[in-house]
């Protein structure tokens, strides 16, 4: 049986989906994953876009050129984690994807290809992209393709839930990791970065995601059944207590950032947070969104999925999809890598 999988990812709504799939599948093989992101050669480019942005709009050129491939990886990694499924991640400069593929899996001694199938239907009568099916035709690893036609609405609500989900986890697995990598290096953990990812914890999660999960999922759930209202009730209480838990993180790292509190103390802390977190999207994932799945109607899922898709807000205010993409690349991409 398969014991190594790798699992391509790019940029597309759709890989959230295909993660999520290859996961589960790793975890009834008891297989590990190695996800990996090929990205386009832009310096190579006849047109210069690149230069341009570089120039022009550098912290676009950052997130749009150099940090995507390090936030897709991240995310990934954090969804095989919250399963217990072993993960590594890889990614290749090249402008022939299906090649980098192949070659990724070679040197990974993966002996399968875990890829999502978006594209026209071919003569073989299967929705295939270009690239999967270069893949496929070229190969010599097996190669199994996930049906990736347009999700239904609850699957593309679910999925936006769990990306958020998982944004929040790779933002604590990289601040557990900080702890790590200065401890093994005998060295103060960066104050600037604790700060940016307490910032986005505060600004994203806790302002945004959590409020939304009240006022539609959560809504929404109790009118149709009264049988989730107890974990409603007590998730909804750790949404308050998860606000009060990240206003004093924010304390004890401004404490931290002048010398008045310690590393252990902030590493405590830390761990503390991560825990609540754990086990708080556990409950969701784990229960609520089954529930959800079993007891709401399609217009629910509707309103559910344009919600959580319209980041920018007016009760939150400006282009808050941006400014967070930006944030958590500079998080992931300056934060020690884990092995």
């Amino acid at each position: 049986m398969y014991r190594h999988l790798l699992v391509p990812i790019d940029n597309s709504d759709l890989s959230t989906i295909t993660i999520g799939r290859a996961v589960e599948f790793a975890l009834t093989l008891g297989a590990r994953i190695t996800f990996f992101h090929a990205r386009s050669d832009h310096s190579s480019s006849l047109m210069g876009d690149a230069d341009i942005v570089r120039m022009t709009a550098p912290e676009d050129y950052a997130y749009n050129f150099e940090g995507r491939a390090r936030e897709l990886l991240t995310k990934a990694e954090s969804a095989a984690r919250a399963r217990g499924v072993p993960c590594a991640s890889a990614s290749a400069v090249s402008d022939s994807p299906y090649t980098a593929i192949i070659e990724a899996a070679r040197a990974a001694g993966c002996d399968l290809i875990f890829m999502a199938s978006h594209g026209r239907r071919t003569t073989l009568g299967m929705m295939l992209g270009s690239q999967t099916l270069k893949v496929l035709v070229n190969s010599e690893i097996p190669v199994l393709v996930s049906a990736m036609a347009e999700p239904p609405v609850p699957a593309q609500a679910i999925a936006i839930i769990r990306d958020e989900h998982r944004s929040l986890a790779a933002v604590l697995h990289a601040w557990q990791h900080l702890f790590k990598d200065a401890q093994g290096k005998d060295a103060r953990p960066d104050a600037g970065l604790m700060q940016a990812m307490v910032r986005y914890i505060k600004d994203f999660p806790v302002a945004l995601h959590h409020p939304k999960e009240d006022d539609y999922l959560f809504r929404k759930l109790r009118e149709r059944t009264a049988a989730a209202n107890p974990e409603l009730d007590e998730l909804e209480h750790q949404h308050v207590r998860d606000e009060q838990m990240v206003v004093e993180l924010a304390a004890l790292v401004e404490r931290y950032a002048t010398g008045d509190a310690t590393v252990a103390e902030m590493e405590q802390a830390v761990s503390r947070y991560a825990q609540s977190i754990w086990e708080h999207m556990g409950r969701e994932e784990g229960v609520i969104l089954p529930l959800a799945q079993r007891h709401l109607t399609e217009e629910d899922w509707i309103e559910i999925n344009e919600a959580f898709q319209m980041n920018r807000d007016p009760r939150f205010g400006g282009d808050t999809d941006a400014e967070f993409k930006r944030l958590f690349s500079r998080i992931v991409n300056l934060a020690p890598a884990s092995n």
